[in-house]
Parts: structure tokens; sequence; C-alpha cells
């Protein structure tokens, strides 16, 4: 109740979360709505929006149905968005907790892996990787994970480098607590709030990422998602510009979503704001 109270200040983070919400249930509900193949060929191509009471949003220069396919896209936006973040969450605490914490040569060798890693744009990166393992969901996922753990390392660093002199890890290890303990069960749930908030940043870029390397025909194309559905609309973009352009916007509301759940998430979390 008290984080719901906290939460709901902010009538534009409430909006995000609505908006988060709704795609949720899109990817929940896709399966039933659409039981068929959202990638089978269902009616004549090109039926714009609303003129077909069948397909509601047309269909694209294949003939697939399009609202079907936004459907199944929410799904695999959500997942990679999800999964990718974990991936890079869980990486980049890992380095950074153990980089704050120990400084020395510690923080200089891993924080110099940190840095060859940012020394090449992060799409730039995820092109090579996806290139060498290939393009299917699961190596994509993954490898939006691995290029994207440099930023939450640094922010996990900066925290432990704050908390690692506080009086509470002092305490920690005048009883006799292991490093280990001292990091994960004591430091690191202080350090959380910022971490769990930059995660919404890097969800929302994630799905960013995977659109832009299905547009360039670089993910999956056998799983319908909204990249590959913009993929499929550069062909005709002049005259059925509607085929770019539905999925386009879900993700561009997608990530204005995941980034006002965040921004909502900063405000619950600041201590000034929570002491209002």
């Amino acid at each position: 109740m008290e984080f719901l109270k906290l939460y709901r200040r902010s009538p534009v983070a409430m909006f995000g979360l609505i908006l988060l919400l709704i795609f949720i249930a899109m990817a929940l509900v896709a399966g039933i709505v659409f039981p068929k193949n959202p990638l089978a060929l269902v009616g004549r191509p090109l039926q714009w929006p609303f003129t077909n009471p069948q397909f509601l949003l047309g269909t694209d220069n294949l003939g697939r149905d399009i609202a079907a396919q936004l459907f199944y896209g929410a799904r695999v936006s959500l997942l990679i968005g999800l999964v990718a973040t974990s991936i890079s969450i869980g990486i980049g605490v890992v380095i950074g907790a153990l980089s704050g914490y120990y400084g020395g040569w510690v923080d200089d060798v891993l924080m110099r892996i940190t840095d060859a890693f940012q020394t090449l744009p992060s799409f730039i990166l995820l092109l090579v990787v996806v290139a060498v393992f290939g393009t299917d969901l699961k190596t994509v996922t993954i490898a939006i994970g691995l290029v994207s753990w440099p930023s939450p390392a640094r922010l996990t660093r900066a925290e432990f480098l704050t908390l690692r002199t506080r009086e509470f890890v002092e305490s920690c290890r005048l009883i006799g607590l292991r490093d280990r303990q001292i990091i994960f069960r004591e430091i690191l749930p202080n350090a959380l709030p910022p971490i769990i908030v930059y995660a919404s940043v890097i969800m929302a870029t994630a799905v960013i990422l995977e659109s832009s390397l299905a547009f360039l025909n670089l993910s999956d194309p056998n799983i319908a998602s909204w990249g590959n559905m913009i993929g499929a609309g550069r062909a005709v973009l002049r005259s059925e510009w509607y085929v770019a352009a539905l999925p386009g916007v879900a993700i561009l509301l997608i990530v204005l979503a995941v980034s006002l759940v965040g921004q909502g998430l900063n405000d619950m979390l600041n201590p000034r704001l929570k002491r209002q």
C-alpha cells in the first residue's frame, strides 16, 4: 500500500504504468485473441486499417494480419526487454560491486575491462556478436544483455564506493562477516534503488536495439516482432505507410511507458521525496 501511495503521487508515472500494463495484457492474451500463427497469410495484401472487419488494422504486403503481429510483437519485445535487462544488470552488479568494494588492483582491472567494452558503441558491438553467433531470438536477447552491462557496472561501483566506508559496513567487518556477506547482504540492498531505476533505461534500450536489428534483417525472421514489421513495411512506405507506422507507434509507446515507470520509481525511491 505504501508503494502505491508513493507511486501515485506522479500522474505521469501512473500513465506510464497503465500503458505498460496494456502491453503486458496484449502479450498475455495474444494466443487467445489470435490463435493462429501471426505470420500466416490470411487475406489479400495491403488492406488498409478499418476497411475489413476481419482485419481491423489491415494486412501487410504479404497478406498477414497486422493486429495479430502487434499482439505477438508485444510478447517478443517484453521478453527481450526483461531477459536482456536481467543479464545486463546481473553482470553489471557483480562487476561493479567487486570493483567498488575492493578497490585497488581489482578496481583497475575490472574498470579497464569495462572501458574496453565501452570503446565501441553498443550497437556496433551488438552487430559483431550477432554476425558471429547467429540471429535467432535467444542469441539476439543474450547479445543485447552482454553489450549493455558497462553502464550498470559503473553505477554500482559508484554506489559501493560511497557505501563501503559507512558505519554499518565497518560494524559488519568487526563482527567477522565475510566479504561476500557484506557485499551482497549488507551493501547491495542499499545500492539497489538507483540500479532498479536504471533498469528501465536498459529495458527501453533493449527494445530499440532488437527493433533496429530486425529492421536490418539481423534478427530472427521467424517471429512476429515490431522491428520485422517495420522492415517489411519499407518496401511500401510511400503508398501504404501504415504497415511500418503502426509497429513504429507501438515501439514508441512501450519505450515511453517503460521510461515513465522508471521515472515513477525514481521519485518513489528518492529519500527526499519520500519525506514530503
